[in-house]
């Protein structure tokens, strides 16, 4: 007698396909949902055990089942405040890709943390206008404090290119300890001691109801006049006038934002309601941070592998409480 194996549904293209037959072949048996014919759509979605999506209301549209049998949903990104939790069944597992595109995150805020640091591009725009300030000092990251806020995949990764600087590392997650190294690990109860003692104020954790409006006026008070904030995670955990403010009145501050309050993949355009990128101590990005060749590849191997996990009965990773974290 054979056992069938369950169904993985993937929503995504088939190109995905040698990464998941790769993890995945033994396991169970793969179809892409591009490749089904429309009437039966929704049929095969409400009855695979597995599926695996990146933005699942869109992807799956009017076929959503009423009554899926998903047991596991794995999430390709590891944010999920765009995803509508609630929709998915209460018995389903669901897991975030957290650290998916960790190293790639981590070296965009290395690169960050330099740049504002040596006032790279401050010094550019000097001598377009025809500065040459060689007698200017700019700054260094050697023997800093890094204050990180939210101390998964990205904020590990950062911490591990940042120790190359001999900095002092301050985090916080949410269980108040962690296997990686770190000076200090607290929890969200100790964010006034880790923004006071941040030279560098890296914002990596998920925006979750705890997590919005986390970091207001109040919070960057505590901020050193010439600390350095970072944010690669999602802009409504701090709040944009309040940042714009503090770094009007804090010159020798500066912050480098990858992530912002009105973006287009979450909200179909991009919006600033202050006008940032003409201060002289701020560096931009369009949320890329993730964006290196071959890094999708890299993360979705990862996916695959968690997918792999449950298949074999192991735990996977990335386990999501759906009521402490939908924000769709």
């Amino acid at each position: 007698m054979t056992t069938r194996k369950p169904t993985v549904l993937c929503t995504m293209g088939p190109e995905l396909r040698p990464l998941l037959e790769a993890k995945l072949t033994g396991l169970a048996d793969v179809h892409f949902l591009s490749e089904i014919d429309a009437a039966d759509r929704r049929a095969a979605l409400a009855e695979a055990q597995v599926l695996f999506c990146l933005r699942p209301q869109m992807e799956i549209g009017a076929d959503w089942p009423a009554q899926p049998g998903w047991r596991f949903v794995q999430f390709m990104s590891a944010g999920v405040d765009h995803i509508d939790l609630a929709r998915f069944p209460n018995t389903a597992k669901l897991a975030c890709n957290g650290g998916g595109f960790s190293e790639a995150m981590a070296e965009h805020i290395l690169a960050m943390a330099l740049a504002l640091s040596k006032k790279l591009l401050y010094n550019h725009h000097r001598m377009q206008q025809g500065v040459f300030d060689q007698l200017s000092d700019t700054g260094t990251l050697r023997g800093k404090t890094a204050g990180i806020v939210g101390f998964g995949g990205i904020g590990q990764a950062t911490a591990d290119l940042l120790r190359h600087f001999d900095m002092r590392i301050e985090a916080i997650n949410s269980r108040g300890h962690s296997d990686h190294p770190a000076d200090f690990i607290g929890t969200l109860a100790d964010l006034e001691r880790v923004i006071r003692a941040a030279d560098l104020l890296l914002i990596s954790l998920p925006l979750t109801p705890q997590s919005a409006g986390l970091i207001g006026a109040w919070e960057l008070g505590w901020l050193k006049p010439d600390a350095m904030l970072i944010n690669v995670a999602r802009g409504e955990i701090i709040d944009e006038k309040a940042l714009y403010d503090w770094l009007v009145a804090n010159p020798n501050g500066c912050a480098g934002i990858d992530a912002w309050w009105i973006e287009p993949f979450r909200h179909g355009e991009f919006r600033m309601n202050y006008p940032f990128l003409d201060l002289p101590n701020v560096l931009g990005s369009p949320h890329n941070s993730p964006r290196t060749p071959g890094g999708a590849q890299v993360s979705a191997a990862r996916a695959c592998e968690n997918i792999a996990r449950w298949l074999r009965g192991e735990m996977p990773h990335g386990l999501l409480d759906a009521a402490s974290v939908n924000m769709a």
